[in-house]
């Protein structure tokens, strides 16, 4: 239900904040009072078009914002939850719209921003408003499929539907994809056979473009490599003339110490030198081998670096080609062998797919086809019950339709439902929303629900129901909307006393100025008051005894 409902700055409305309760709740007042404000700051915050001609002079903004009490699992939740927006189902929802004085607007639901459409589905599954001023209920064609499977009571057959449509889709598409699988499988088989076959040629091992990088660096330095240490050799004297200076330098001090003797004090200095140069030829030697051993080392091919190079490059155009690291390139091998065979298999995939397909198609027509007779039967009972209710709503010439037409197959099956009208004798039928007035379109809509009773948890709010009748049809109104109000809230805009005498609560529109400031007050009536504001609308500005006396009679009756 909707408890509360708060507006700020809505054309006449500068700061209001109603308490609503269950049952039916009249809206009264003078014509131009600003009823019709109310319910645009309703739909303002439930999603409805609005525009900066609601933001009240002088303002920056207009705001509105609606408390609904929702039962857990309504589908406002699962709405949202599909939305990503997590909802406590405990705590209620709260829809708030603000429109800027240049036009802009931001929607919020729980205090979450949502966009205005999101704010309008779930606006949709809250509230309902049957009248000429708003477009959705009644007025949206869309919803007619909805309320006719509502008045039906199948929905175990409107979920077979959904689901094997579902099913009917998912196993079209499968099938689709391996067709086009298989149609293109010839060019897939070449092209699979052939990096097969040039990956097998490649034979990439694990790591080895790393071992080849560094054998090219190698190869790529071993010809000056070369080339020093030929330059080292050469200065080493491979000739060996190099030890001879050394062996006749060694001689010669070993002649000098054999003159002077131990005795004189050079003898020791020469010691040290004949130390230093027998060592000198050690370890000469010991470096001609070592360089020489080090040469060897770079006694390569030529054509290697060729060879490791072509290796390396056709690892790494592999790479490229298929979109891999060079470690990975065996895996993609594997992968593109795991597809060939999926395609070699591909003709059985595809007759299994669209058996699959076939099936699902042959379930979801036996439910749809059901589901059409379903409606049938339903279209004949919503139509008896409706224009049963039509008499006292003095409507007893008008005519209504649940008409069916064939659609394309969907989720909702395979009609299209729409209620036409014809309010006339002689008049032809046509769509509800294009040929009722604004009082006959709510009429419709209460003579429907009524025949729903019991079937949705929407607030439903009437708008003009009461519009060109009096006496005993507005009493048929009244107490019919108070029926529905048994079952579910209710609101009733409403100049006729005999509506407003059913309703269980009662609030008066009032227009008020100060110099040249308008405004529009909205102030519940109870007890006494609410007598006199019957008495009122009965009797105009003077209020009679009499009319006091009607008001009562109505409000016990």
């Amino acid at each position: 239900m909707l408890s509360a409902l708060s507006i700020r700055n809505v054309v006449l409305i500068e700061a209001l904040d109603l308490e609503l309760d269950r049952g039916l709740t009249a809206l009264t007042g003078e014509t131009g009072a600003g009823k019709s404000i109310i319910l645009d700051a309703l739909g303002m915050a439930t999603g409805a078009r609005s525009d900066r001609g609601l933001v009240r002079m002088g303002a920056d903004e207009a705001q509105c914002t609606a408390v609904f009490d929702v039962p857990i699992g309504h589908a406002a939740f699962a709405r949202l939850g599909e939305a990503g927006i997590e909802c406590d189902p405990t705590e209620g929802l709260t829809l708030r719209r603000r429109v800027t004085a240049d036009g802009r607007s931001k929607a919020y639901v729980n205090d979450v921003p949502v966009g205005v459409k999101l704010l309008g589905e779930i606006g949709s599954v809250l509230l309902e408003v049957h009248g000429q001023h708003d477009g959705r209920g009644l007025l949206d064609p869309a919803t007619h499929i909805e309320m006719l499977d509502d008045f039906g009571g199948y929905k175990a057959e409107v979920d077979a539907v959904a689901a094997a449509f579902t099913a009917r889709q998912d196993t079209a598409e499968t099938l689709a994809a391996l067709v086009k699988k298989r149609d293109k499988a010839a060019q897939d088989r070449d092209f699979l056979t052939h990096s097969i076959a040039e990956l097998d040629r490649l034979d990439p091992q694990s790591g080895e473009d790393a071992t080849l990088a560094e054998r090219r660096k190698f190869l790529q330095g071993a010809e000056s490599a070369l080339t020093e240490l030929a330059a080292a050799q050469d200065a080493l004297g491979e000739d060996g003339a190099f030890e001879q200076r050394l062996a006749s330098a060694l001689a010669g001090i070993e002649r000098v110490q054999n003159k002077i003797g131990e005795s004189v004090p050079a003898f020791a200095k020469l010691a040290a030198a004949v130390q230093a140069l027998e060592k000198a030829m050690l370890e000469t030697e010991e470096a001609r081998g070592a360089v020489s051993t080090a040469a060897s080392a770079f006694d390569i091919d030529p054509g290697e670096l060729i060879i490791v190079e072509e290796r390396l490059f056709s690892l790494r155009a592999a790479s490229r080609k298929y979109g891999v690291d060079i470690g990975a390139l065996m895996a993609k091998r594997l992968a593109f062998a795991t597809e060939l065979d999926e395609i070699d298999n591909v003709e059985t995939l595809v007759k299994a797919a669209r058996k699959a397909s076939d099936d699902a198609e042959a379930v979801y027509d036996a439910a749809a086809q059901k589901l059409h007779e379903l409606r049938v039967k339903a279209a004949r009972a919503i139509e008896k019950s409706v224009l049963s209710e039509l008499p006292p709503l003095k409507m007893e010439r008008a005519q209504f339709e649940a008409a069916l037409s064939e659609a394309a197959p969907s989720a909702s099956g395979i009609d299209k439902v729409r209620f036409n009208v014809a309010t006339n004798p002689g008049t032809v039928m046509g769509p509800l929303d294009k040929i009722a007035s604004g009082g006959e379109m709510a009429r419709f809509a209460l003579a429907i629900k009524v025949a729903l009773a019991g079937r949705n948890d929407a607030v439903m709010i009437f708008d003009e129901v009461d519009q060109g009748v009096g006496g005993a049809v507005a009493s048929a109104v009244g107490k019919r909307l108070a029926r529905l109000a048994e079952i579910a809230q209710v609101f009733v805009v409403t100049h006729s006393p005999q509506v407003a005498a059913c309703a269980t609560h009662q609030f008066r529109i009032e227009k008020s100025s100060t110099g040249s400031t308008t405004t529009t007050q909205v102030t519940r009536v109870a007890d006494d008051a609410r007598e006199e504001e019957i008495a009122r609308m009965l009797a105009g500005e003077s209020i009679t005894q009499e009319a006091r006396a009607a008001a009562r009679q109505l409000m016990a009756s």
